[in-house]
């Protein structure tokens, strides 16, 4: 079976992706997940006809969203993934031998168990590390709760629709600052403010409230379309925004990972924005 598959997440444009042959429809207690397979991207699964990761392009959101944070950090022995269940993730976070545990929270097991079954060149055999902690639970009643302590938290979570818009409100990031360990970093995905300004915006202004140092950086991931697309940056640590070329250089030689995204000089320039997104999150949201 072949056709196409629109995603309406934006009111005044849509992305149309080709499936050449469809692997699997279904709706679970959360959500509709849709995979098929498309020449260019390979295989592309979707949750409640919106576009969450595909084999082709996976590599750009997921190095960003890991080693960009552990590099910055230096010191990331126990991470916490909020989201995630694809895998991605965690697959690239375990690719760094110095971390010794890496929780994943996901809602929906169902997700994880389809990703084992369908996406193993996306979570690898990450889900079988002996590091790896998995908990089925809503992720904001997950870190209300939680009394562990982590280097770094990484929200990856669907957009502020469904089961994922709890986690872009206040209480949820309040909960997450209480859950990072001294000098930690939260990382966020926050969509793509040519599209979603007030997203990016209405995190900012949380997070500007909780933490010492609150931001953005940047990267372009070809699905998800209207430009590049922002990750939300917070610590206490206002230092490791800035880590130089040099450092950076040295922890990546040392952590001795494959990319093909991220490197040092990739990951300064991020940081740059472009005016008009600049000028949107200096404004009030």
């Amino acid at each position: 079976m072949s056709g196409w598959f629109d995603e309406t997440l934006h009111e005044h444009m849509a992305l149309r992706l080709k499936a050449d042959r469809l692997l699997y429809d279904s709706k679970t207690e959360h959500q509709r997940i849709v995979l098929f397979e498309n020449a260019l991207f390979g295989r592309v699964l979707m949750l409640d006809g919106v576009v969450q990761t595909t084999e082709g392009d996976e590599f750009i959101y997921h190095e960003m969203l890991t080693h960009l944070p552990i590099l910055a950090h230096g010191r990331v022995r126990r991470v916490l993934i909020v989201g995630g269940g694809d895998g991605g993730m965690l697959e690239e976070v375990l690719k760094h031998a110095d971390i010794e545990s890496a929780t994943l929270v996901e809602i929906d097991p169902q997700v994880i168990e389809f990703s084992k079954k369908y996406l193993s060149k996306i979570c690898g055999q990450a889900f079988e590390d002996p590091r790896t902690r998995i908990e089925i639970a809503d992720g904001a009643d997950y870190v209300a709760a939680c009394k562990d302590r982590f280097d770094l938290i990484i929200t990856d979570s669907t957009d502020p629709i469904g089961p994922g818009e709890v986690l872009f409100t206040e209480r949820y990031y309040a909960a997450v600052k209480s859950c990072l360990a001294p000098g930690g970093i939260l990382v966020t995905q926050n969509g793509v403010p040519f599209l979603q300004g007030e997203e990016l915006q209405g995190t900012l202004r949380i997070l500007r409230r909780e933490f010492a140092d609150a931001s953005c950086y940047l990267a372009t991931v070809p699905t998800y379309a209207g430009g590049p697309m922002a990750f939300g940056w917070a610590s206490d640590d206002d230092t490791h925004r800035r880590t130089s070329l040099d450092i950076l250089e040295a922890r990546y030689a040392a952590a001795r990972i494959a990319t093909r995204y991220y490197n040092p000089h990739v990951h300064l320039g991020a940081f740059a924005l472009p005016g008009y997104i600049a000028d949107l999150i200096e404004k009030p949201a």
